[in-house]
């Protein structure tokens, strides 16, 4: 790892134990909400890009694109040297046997979690982006770029979608492939929460172990496991033929968990507000996430030792 990278690391590092955003409300223990990150780094030009406009959407952009969305300089020449730093928060390890213990609905502390986590990972971008900064290097995080635009599409595999997508460029990072209910299964797991952050600064690339998306997959490598399948409450939203069915997740994420956590958590959950298609909507996310718990990649990659066995 490269001196840039360790010193980048360690900063971000540090900005997780005592961070009041990263903390559950009192009532609730006031656990931290993340334990410490994973980090990996892409180049700004790496061959798989150009895949995610067909994969995921037309209007997904490259970090070049990206960069001069925003207004830095820049031409294609620069496409080399920029960098993608994707950040990957782990849910806490109380979360997690909180979670696993939830049936039809989230367990109450990953809702909470949930909805605070988007104001500890806009302040860990923010204050990223200013350290790269005040190092002498250009940042920005595409997340909280005016650029960032949600797409919502109602054809089978195209519900809802950005132009940024973070767990495609932490694919690209080498921090985790992709599972059958669609989660980045990183080396700590599926239960995590995903960021990143643009730069000209000389961060060393951190290599994939594998180009296949699904590497880390029991179901996809082995045939065998489907917990995650198991767990989804939502009917049809996950299966075997079809994968992960987004608009039988969105119903139920967006019915029965919503209204029914934010019924129970009001006083406690914080709005967001979306802008999908130019057009604005109070969101309070509670998550559902069922499919992450109580699965043989919640904490881990199932595929890091040969010999693991799916439990239910």
């Amino acid at each position: 790892m490269g001196a840039v990278n360790e010193t980048v690391y360690q900063y971000i590092s540090e900005l997780f134990p005592d961070s009041k955003l990263n903390r559950l409300p009192e009532k609730f223990g006031g656990d931290r909400i993340f334990d410490s990150p994973l980090c990996g780094v892409s180049r700004g030009d790496d061959p798989i890009l150009p895949y995610y406009k067909k994969i995921i959407g037309p209007e997904h952009l490259t970090p070049l694109e990206m960069w001069a969305a925003n207004g830095l300089e820049g031409n294609a020449d620069l496409a080399p040297r920029l960098r993608v730093l994707s950040i990957v928060f782990p849910y806490s390890k109380r979360i997690r046997e909180e979670g696993k213990k939830a049936k039809r609905l989230p367990a109450d502390i990953y809702s909470l979690g949930r909805n605070f986590a988007n104001d500890f990972i806009s302040d860990v971008q923010n204050k990223t982006v200013q350290y790269l900064q005040d190092q002498g290097f250009r940042a920005l995080a595409p997340w909280q770029s005016p650029v960032f635009q949600l797409y919502e599409r109602l054809e089978p595999g195209k519900f809802t979608y950005s132009n940024w997508s973070e767990r495609h460029m932490a694919f690209a990072a080498g921090l985790g492939t992709f599972s059958l209910q669609e989660a980045l299964i990183t080396e700590i797991g599926c239960n995590v929460r995903l960021s990143s952050v643009i730069t000209d600064a000389p961060l060393e690339v951190t290599l994939r172990k594998s180009d296949d998306p699904y590497a880390n997959c029991l179901f996809f490598a082995k045939g065998i496991c489907r917990s995650c399948e198991k767990r989804c409450p939502a009917e049809g939203a996950i299966t075997e033929e079809s994968g992960h069915d987004k608009l039988n997740c969105w119903k139920y994420g967006h019915g029965p968990v919503i209204k029914e956590m934010t019924e129970k958590l009001r006083e406690y959950l914080k709005p967001r507000i979306d802008i999908i298609d130019g057009e604005q909507h109070k969101i309070y996310n509670v998550g559902c996430a069922l499919c992450q718990f109580k699965v043989p990649c919640m904490d881990k990659n199932p595929m890091a030792k040969a010999g693991n066995k799916a439990t239910d």
